[in-house]
């Protein structure tokens, strides 16, 4: 028994030996970001310098007739993995992927208006996940479809159970075991006429920890015409638990390219917090933002101030961030 189990294991080393002697063409890029940050008056800033780092790796080839792709993106201190994707190309069926943090289906289009830098509601308080007013469920452990029919972008997601960025051979051991799906559908008006327009919709059926499932719809639309974009968004997230929130967003911008280098944007968000199934009060938050950014080659600066009342649907809640930031590609 023990000769037989050698056997095995030699075999299979060398198979993996041969799986590994295909070449893969492999590429690298970073950016590293210096950043100021001011943060509202009831906050506490401390040190106002912080710098991120991004290393990303992609690497993509042929197995047995299909283009296998592979992205890891580390960030910071490259304590570890920050986000990862492995896709296959389909051809013109399209592309299947495992998503671990990249981004699909139906947060990919979670705010599409117009922005010179970051969104307006970049660096406030409780600014990301669906109880802001932003649709889509997490994208880690996610198994995505991306596709294109008739001039129609298709990006459709997929989560078992809890979304998490589980290890090899690992399961969340948490979670309702229940399932979240949804859809992001995007286009341009130039199939009826009208160059310039972007449109997009999505929906989703997203699990909760209450075991039940939130309703995610939006819709947006962006108009471009010389160095000026405009645009605007409408989302609505149905609770489905007891006690739930739901939540109506309705968001504009504009953005202006005023030369090769230099754009500025404005953009103004209402975020409905509707009455629960307490019936306690509703209440609107109401923010807004300003973006401006030069380019120079591969480094740029971008000044952005965001403010916010009425955060997260609590009352005389307020907030504000500010931040100067220099970027370097490589």
């Amino acid at each position: 028994m023990n000769n037989l189990k050698k056997v095995g294991l030699t075999a299979l080393a060398g198979s993996l030996a041969a799986v590994s002697a295909h070449a893969a063409e492999m590429s690298v890029s970073g950016a590293t970001m210096l950043t100021y940050t001011s943060k509202g008056p009831s906050e506490v800033t401390g040190n106002p310098f912080g710098m991120k780092t991004n290393l990303s790796f992609t690497a993509s080839g042929d197995v047995n007739g299909y283009t296998v792709s592979y992205m890891q993106t580390s960030a910071d201190k490259f304590a570890g993995m920050s986000s990862a994707r492995m896709s296959i190309d389909l051809g013109d069926m399209g592309t299947l992927a495992f998503d671990q943090g990249s981004g699909s289906g139906l947060s990919t289009i979670d705010d599409k208006t117009p922005t010179a830098g970051e969104e307006i509601w970049d660096g406030l308080n409780g600014a990301t996940g669906d109880e802001n007013g932003l649709v889509g469920s997490s994208n880690y452990g996610v198994w995505n479809y991306v596709g294109n029919y008739a001039g129609m972008g298709v990006n459709a997601s997929f989560t078992k159970g809890s979304a998490t960025a589980n290890g090899d051979g690992g399961a969340s051991g948490t979670g309702n075991g229940g399932t979240s799906w949804d859809i992001a559908l995007t286009g341009s008006g130039s199939s009826f006429g009208m160059e310039g327009l972007a449109l997009g919709v999505g929906y989703g059926d997203i699990s909760n920890d209450a075991e039940a499932t939130d309703e995610h719809l939006t819709a947006f639309a962006n108009y471009t015409t010389g160095m000026v974009t405009i645009g605007v968004q409408q989302s609505q997230i149905t609770k489905g638990a007891a006690g739930g929130v739901d939540q109506a967003t309705l968001a504009g911008g504009i953005a202006i390219n005023i030369n090769d280098d230099l754009s500025v944007s404005y953009g103004k968000r209402h975020v409905e917090y509707k009455e629960d199934k307490a019936l306690s009060a509703k209440v609107t938050e109401v923010g807004d933002g300003i973006n401006v950014a030069y380019t120079m080659g591969s480094a740029k600066i971008l000044v952005t101030h965001n403010e916010v009342d009425g955060n997260i649907g609590a009352a005389g809640s307020s907030d504000e961030n500010t931040e100067v930031a220099l970027s370097f590609a490589f």
